[in-house]
């Protein structure tokens, strides 16, 4: 696992600069603190940090092939490797080094761009063809490593953090207004957008090429949903354990001590119990939990699992003031807005982990996404079964739930106002119901001036573009391909690669390998959620290893209490932050109506994703924008409106 950085003068003619791409590497220096390396020759340069994981002592890098013709930098693992590199050693090429990387370059030679087709793995890489004077850019399917690029309209530069390409003065530091509006409407950036605008993230299954001045991107990979093949349920089951079995062993290839992430739930425990098998010795396992008796606690989950398979156990325990405390570090390695406070936990855990010899660990990140773990899918199928069976518009589900609401049912209240509409206009992927109050709400709390700059477009527009690709699949699947192709890459996947290598540690996560996905996607919809269950085939297959505790207790995600810190030990940093005279945010919301919402969050719940998120962005742009933290950014525009307008 590493960092890597480049710049490509688009013309050819203008040379790189070698002290640019150092910065531009040292930067993200806490993703590669065993090594650097760069290169630079006329209109390109590459930079490279390093986390020696695989080939401890001849992986250094940037890598090329035996003419040096073809040079990479790369960030991640293939697990294939040693398959492909037995191929491509009889096809004749000459290796110098064990490293996966150099697998790349020679298979790079083999098949150009379609190299990524035969690349099993978690990955984001440059190759520069010297012979051809082409960049080749390209990213995961899943999207596990983060790839940022951006045109100047002179030079493409791209990086594995947003920081190392605002190193470049040449780098306008300009925050984009629908990333603002869409941020507030999903709590995280779908699609390629960031908060910059003209700064991207290559797409997950694609791969972007530059050469003469020209820059194409082209998708290599989707997730294809094909259930003709299973009739017997055993039979698919089955298949899943050999599958499990598998991919688990292909993750644990290592040089360097492999530990896990346990939460106490299904997913992460059915990792240790392959990992386990496949190490042969006890394992390092590691989870947290927070100060306080009225907080839902993983750990007691998690020490069992630990204890059934006879692992080196470790906890740590987060409180209101450390939470408080690591919110410019969260803010400067997330650099996206994301809320997602479980993050904090995450950057603690693996500074334990860290801390502890431990430099590469497995997670259970993806198995909701493939195996439809997540309580909603349940809860909308129930609700989307009685739309199509009562039927009509305004049909009588929607009076009775009207009804209900009125009574006072709160939990039946959110749906009241989705009951008539189809599911790809109300569902937004990182929530059950997105109709909160704030949504309803927003646009009358910002500036004037910023509503107009914002225009008729609509903020939920990337999800709904998804489900139009799904829309002749089962409506499980639709969720699933939604969820996978946004939520998961732009959130989840965001915070678990940011704040392990904010540690110097590798994340892996075995069911997200693209088998996993398109096995689980080949699944009928019932062989992954029927009645109350959810992840029905998962935990079948694990159910003679997993003990009974784990696989039948219900699923509460991972209970961040920071609502409540918000509204009491945060309290005062939650208001002089977000309503302060020189706050960012007067350039996008009327200060009445501010602090009209951080009333409402003292007095009741509900309102705690929205402050956290504001919170977020206040501090974005303080760190980005405002302040010359690491030399990085410098003042820019933020938008043209003005403060004065309601």
């Amino acid at each position: 696992m590493c960092g890597i950085v480049g710049k490509l003068s688009l013309d050819g003619r203008q040379s790189v600069n070698p002290d640019l791409i150092k910065r531009m590497a040292d930067v993200i220096a806490h993703r590669g603190p065993d090594g650097e390396g760069r290169h630079v020759k006329g209109p390109i340069g590459l930079g490279h940090r390093r986390l020696s994981i695989i080939d401890l002592n001849t992986g250094s890098q940037p890598m090329c092939n035996e003419d040096g013709t073809v040079w990479i930098v790369f960030n991640g693992e293939i697990y294939n490797y040693l398959s492909l590199r037995s191929e491509l050693k009889a096809q004749g090429h000459i290796f110098k080094s064990a490293t996966d990387t150099e697998v790349i370059v020679h298979l790079y030679e083999e098949l150009g761009a379609e190299c990524v087709s035969r690349l099993q793995g978690m990955f984001a890489f440059a190759i520069w063809d010297e012979r051809k004077q082409m960049l080749l850019l390209a990213r995961d399917r899943v999207g596990i490593k983060p790839l940022y690029y951006t045109d100047t309209g002179k030079a493409l530069l791209f990086a594995s953090e947003i920081k190392s390409l605002l190193v470049d003065p040449s780098v306008t530091r300009r925050i984009s207004a629908r990333s603002i509006d869409r941020f507030l409407t999903y709590y995280y950036l779908p699609g390629n957008d960031t908060l910059f605008e003209n700064i991207y993230k290559l797409d997950p299954g694609h791969y972007l090429t530059v050469s003469k001045g020209r820059i194409r991107k082209r998708r290599y990979w989707n997730l294809q949903f094909n259930t003709a093949h299973w009739e017997r349920f055993e039979d698919a089951t089955k298949s899943l354990q050999d599958l499990l079995m598998n991919t688990v062993k292909d993750h644990m290839i290592s040089d360097v001590p492999v530990g896990v992430l346990l939460s106490g739930g299904v997913d992460s425990t059915g990792v240790l119990r392959y990992a386990t098998e496949q190490s042969g010795q006890p394992l390092h396992t590691f989870t947290v939990g927070f100060d306080g008796e009225a907080f839902p606690d993983e750990r007691p989950y998690a020490r069992l699992a630990a204890q059934h398979y006879g692992a080196i156990h470790q906890e740590i325990t987060i409180n209101a003031g450390e939470f408080g405390d690591l919110l410019p570090k969260y803010i400067w390695h997330m650099e996206e807005p994301v809320c997602e406070p479980p993050a904090f936990a995450l950057y603690l855990v693996s500074r334990l982990a860290r801390e502890s010899s431990v430099k590469v660990l497995l997670s259970g990140e993806g198995g909701d996404e493939a195996f439809g773990g997540y309580n909603k899918y349940r809860k909308l199928l129930a609700l989307e079964r009685l739309k199509s069976v009562l039927g009509g518009a305004k049909s009588p589900l929607s009076f009775g739930v009207d009804a209900l609401a009125h009574l006072g049912w709160e939990r039946i209240r959110k749906y009241a106002r989705i009951i008539d509409l189809p599911l790809s206009q109300y569902y937004f992927s990182c929530t059950a119901t997105p109709d909160t109050p704030f949504n309803r709400q927003k646009k009358s709390l910002y500036q004037k001036d910023f509503l107009d700059l914002l225009g008729p477009g609509i903020s939920h527009g990337p999800t709904r573009s998804l489900f139009e690709q799904a829309d002749s699949l089962p409506l499980l699947h639709q969720m699933l391909y939604v969820d996978t192709k946004s939520w998961l890459p732009d959130d989840l996947l965001v915070k678990a690669d940011k704040m392990t290598m904010a540690t110097s540690v590798e994340l892996r996560v075995p069911l997200l390998d693209f088998q996993v996905l398109e096995f689980a996607a080949s699944l009928p919809p019932h062989f992954k959620v029927k009645g109350l269950t959810t992840k029905r085939i998962l935990k079948e297959a694990l159910r003679d290893s997993v003990p009974d505790a784990i696989l039948k207790r219900k699923k509460s995600g991972f209970p961040v209490p920071y609502d409540k810190w918000l509204k009491t030990e945060l309290k005062e940093l939650v208001f002089e932050t977000v309503l302060n005279p020189n706050s960012n945010l007067r350039s996008y919301f009327c200060r009445e109506g501010l602090t009209k919402l951080l009333e409402m969050n003292q007095r009741a719940d509900g309102y705690s994703q929205e402050v956290f998120s504001l919170l977020v962005l206040e501090l974005l742009h303080q760190q980005f924008i405002n302040s010359s933290q690491g030399s990085i950014v410098q003042r820019a525009d933020i938008t043209n409106v003005s403060t004065a307008s309601c």
